[in-house]
């Protein structure tokens, strides 16, 4: 059996913030855009949590699938959802085109800027749900604060950035977009007071639950996420204690305790 409190990495972004929202706290004035989780021993695990914090629109990109990443000698593709905890008046998602686009289309709009005016922006306030699958067209916008559950993978292709100095990759890009319309049934407003399954696909499970004994089928090690409250781990006699703004990885024979009022996120790799 084992169980722990994964690393916390604190990663800085030119969209970032200076101030992060509590419980987080950034020790200098960086901007920071992401908090990430981490093992800090042994093999890389199936899924990355992360924290997203946003003071500028993040770049338009897409993220490939299993079968392209595969095809093109990477060892797995992206898909990811999305939990917005909080939005400022008038924050918005980029997700998916107003309407198809061919990759002639999509290449074009990238290069003389018209892309950010195709984008589909959808307001957003706190409980909004967005599973993305690859070959998703996307961004993040200002003002944003989210829990983001993906594939471990760090393949990012960057179709426009607003002018940032940063690498495109357009033709890596252009070639795995499916750039259409997003589907209505991947969006859900969730209360976060009541226990509901978020995602049941093929690559990945999420629960948004109370209940510290339940769990989820799958390979490797659960993940837990308090969203509010904390979990206690009992290991080998010694107590681990997991609050808001934490992680843990444990197997699922390790048994967790939680606060009154505790809400958990748990996730689980399904490959």
């Amino acid at each position: 059996m084992s169980a722990s409190k994964l690393a916390t990495r604190q990663v800085e972004k030119p969209w970032g913030r200076a101030v992060l929202p509590a419980p987080f706290r950034n020790p200098g004035s960086e901007k920071i855009g992401e908090i990430w989780f981490e093992a800090e021993a042994g093999p890389a695990l199936p899924l990355m949590i992360k924290y997203l914090f946003t003071s500028e629109k993040l770049s338009i990109q897409v993220h490939p699938s299993d079968t392209q990443a595969h095809a093109m000698g990477l060892a797995s593709g992206k898909e990811e959802c999305w939990l917005v905890l909080d939005a400022e008046p008038g924050a918005c998602l980029g997700i998916g085109t107003q309407r198809p686009l061919s990759e002639d289309e999509l290449r074009a709009a990238a290069l003389s800027d018209k892309i950010e005016a195709l984008m589909d922006w959808k307001p957003v306030q706190r409980g909004d749900f967005y599973y993305i699958p690859a070959g998703t067209v996307h961004a993040i916008g200002a003002g944003v604060s989210l829990i983001e559950v993906q594939q471990n993978a760090d393949i990012t292709y960057r179709l426009y950035d607003y002018g940032r100095p940063r690498e495109l990759h357009l033709d890596d890009g252009v070639a795995v977009s499916r750039a259409a319309p997003y589907p209505a049934q991947l969006h859900r407003k969730v209360d976060f007071a009541v226990d509901q399954m978020l995602v049941d696909g093929p690559l990945f499970s999420l629960l948004l639950t109370g209940d510290a004994d339940a769990r989820l089928d799958g390979t490797g090690p659960l993940m837990v996420i308090p969203v509010e409250g904390s979990v206690t781990i009992d290991r080998d006699g010694t107590t681990i204690t997991v609050g808001a703004g934490e992680c843990a990885a444990i197997d699922s024979d390790i048994r967790l305790s939680s606060s009154p009022g505790a809400r958990l996120l748990l996730a689980r790799a399904n490959g």
